[in-house]
């Protein structure tokens, strides 16, 4: 005899109203960030009248906290809150060289949740004061690529969330729009004489810029090329040029904020137009010629993408070509002052700077191009 049976329903609802009324006011907190923040400023190079060129930077350093990087915390909050991975009283843990973990802690601090950045003992000491300005912890390693295991395992014993910026910070960004830093260099050259620039010079830490910066511009169907220069002791530009996404390096960068020792997941190599290795002099030697020029001091991520803009610019003149030229200035010099800013360290460094202003020099005077040659 035949017995049959009936099933059941399974339901299990885990909705949590605390929780939920909670989410929703850490998510507007964070928006509000954004909503009362003014749109950074578009500064001028000054060239030679004659050339028919404008060069800009986007001063990303004049953010709440003072970088670039303030964008990419706010979208990586915004990510991780409405995928239900941050929770009250749960410490948010980033891997990071500074200027990512300031900005993560003072979100961090907005919404009410620990944060502890795990990062090079080589950090500037005035990027550890940020973050434990801003209520974060630093957690130093001594090897640069050990910090994404040890991120990893802090999140596994604190029962926190590992941000992983290098993972998701070209896909916590809407690259179609919605304010993301392309439409708005594109807004504000609206006006110019050469509103659709030339090329835009993009540094990589993660690649979450570049990345939103080229598929906008794919997007929006403009003819901008991007570049994206590196600097020593970065992986980037061999994994770009042998189509090697495994290349992997053994030191870190002495340019703070840009450069790995691997190539990250959030780098799009196929959206990238070109790319250049930029001696870490060279960055240097860009940043105390930008101070020049504009009287701004700035770090050395804006000094390597000035380096490569520069030299953009001398090929535009050697062309006859008229356009424009954008690139980033991504957080001040102040936090360098014992560093780029400092003869003692370029001395320590063996950095020697002066054939790489003689370069600057050259240009903006004559509009020639020479590199220095050993």
């Amino acid at each position: 005899m035949s017995t049959t049976t009936t099933a059941v329903t399974v339901d299990v609802d885990r909705s949590d109203a605390g929780y939920r009324d909670w989410l929703k006011e850490a998510v507007r907190k964070v928006q509000a960030d954004a909503n009362r923040s003014a749109d950074t400023h578009l500064l001028r190079f000054p060239l030679p009248e004659e050339w028919g060129i404008d060069l800009y930077l986007k001063d990303e350093s004049t953010h709440p906290t003072g970088s670039l990087k303030h964008r990419l915390a706010r979208s990586l909050f915004l990510y991780a809150l409405c995928n239900g991975w941050v929770r009250p009283g749960r410490p948010v843990i980033e891997a990071s060289s500074g200027s990512t973990a300031v900005s993560e802690a003072y979100f961090a601090k907005l919404i009410g949740v620990p944060f502890i950045a795990v990062m090079p003992r080589t950090t500037s000491p005035e990027k550890c004061r940020l973050i434990e300005f801003h209520g974060g912890e630093c957690h130093f390693v001594d090897d640069p690529m050990k910090m994404y295991e040890e991120s990893a395992a802090l999140a596994e014993r604190t029962g926190g969330h590992y941000m992983d910026q290098f993972t998701y910070a070209e896909r916590a960004t809407d690259w179609r729009g919605n304010n993301n830093i392309a439409e708005s260099m594109y807004e504000q050259l609206r006006l110019e004489r050469f509103p659709e620039p030339a090329w835009i010079v993009a540094t990589a830490g993660t690649g979450g810029t570049s990345a939103t910066i080229a598929r906008y511009v794919h997007y929006m169907q403009y003819d901008t090329r991007i570049c994206v220069p590196d600097p020593e002791n970065s992986v980037f530009f061999d994994g770009w040029t042998r189509h090697d996404p495994d290349v992997t390096g053994d030191c870190g960068s002495r340019i703070e904020g840009i450069g790995r020792p691997r190539m990250e997941p959030s780098f799009v190599p196929g959206a990238i137009d070109r790319m250049m290795k930029v001696p870490d002099a060279a960055s240097v030697a860009a940043c105390r010629a930008l101070e020049q020029a504009i009287g701004r001091k700035a770090g050395g991520s804006t000094g390597t993408g000035l380096w490569s803009a520069l030299k953009i610019v001398s090929e535009m003149v050697a062309e006859g070509r008229t356009g424009s030229v954008v690139t980033l200035l991504c957080d001040p010099g102040d936090r360098y002052l014992d560093k780029y800013y400092s003869d003692d360290w370029l001395a320590a460094q063996g950095l020697d700077i002066a054939p790489y202003a003689k370069t600057v020099e050259t240009l903006l005077t004559t509009g020639v191009w020479r590199e220095p040659t050993a």
